[in-house]
């Protein structure tokens, strides 16, 4: 099997089912996914060093990665299936480890710096790249039809990776640095 197909040599790349230029809005967005996801799987080889401190986060990571492949996959489709492969209860899923997360932590009111332990840090990083897919994801919206679930996910993964990051501070022993011009910006419930 060979690696390279040389189809993509003239600035065009394969979507499921049809073709289109590689900076192309649906290009962008399944790329991006594909950006985070490869941040996330550098994360999860860091966090693996702990043993079993973070397990939970662990599998969290490696099922978000293949979910993430189900997004990518059905941005990629020229005609996206109404319903794709991701559904709505791996939102409910990330929203159940946030609450959970959000009990352990200690009480958030300002903005934080990322930063912190090295796996805090790459967290964050992935973060960052997720919005970066959302906005992508949203300009594509605007242009063709997506299944609705996608554009829901990504923006909850972005929330949830904020608070897997300032779980593995808080495990570590390292607090957070709030930002020193932070209002307060999160409210208790």
């Amino acid at each position: 099997m060979k690696l390279y197909t040389k189809t993509g040599d003239q600035g065009q790349t394969g979507l499921i089912g049809g073709r289109a230029d590689k900076d192309d809005a649906r290009v962008e967005a399944y790329g991006t996914l594909d950006e985070a996801n490869s941040l996330i799987g550098l994360a999860h080889a860091n966090l693996r060093q702990h043993g079993e401190l973070f397990q939970d986060i662990l599998s969290e990571l490696m099922v978000i990665q293949h979910e993430l492949f189900d997004c990518g996959g059905d941005l990629a489709a020229v005609k996206p299936p109404k319903e794709g492969k991701l559904k709505e209860e791996s939102v409910t899923v990330l929203e159940k480890r946030m609450d959970v997360y959000v009990e352990e932590a200690a009480p958030l009111t300002k903005f934080i710096l990322p930063g912190g332990q090295e796996g805090a840090a790459l967290l964050h990083v992935a973060r960052t790249i997720v919005r970066r897919a959302e906005r992508h994801i949203v300009t594509l919206a605007k242009q063709e039809e997506i299944p609705a679930v996608t554009l829901t996910y990504v923006n909850r993964l972005s929330d949830y990776l904020f608070a897997a990051a300032r779980i593995v501070n808080h495990r570590l022993g390292e607090a957070d640095v709030e930002y020193e011009r932070s209002a307060d910006v999160f409210r208790s419930k």
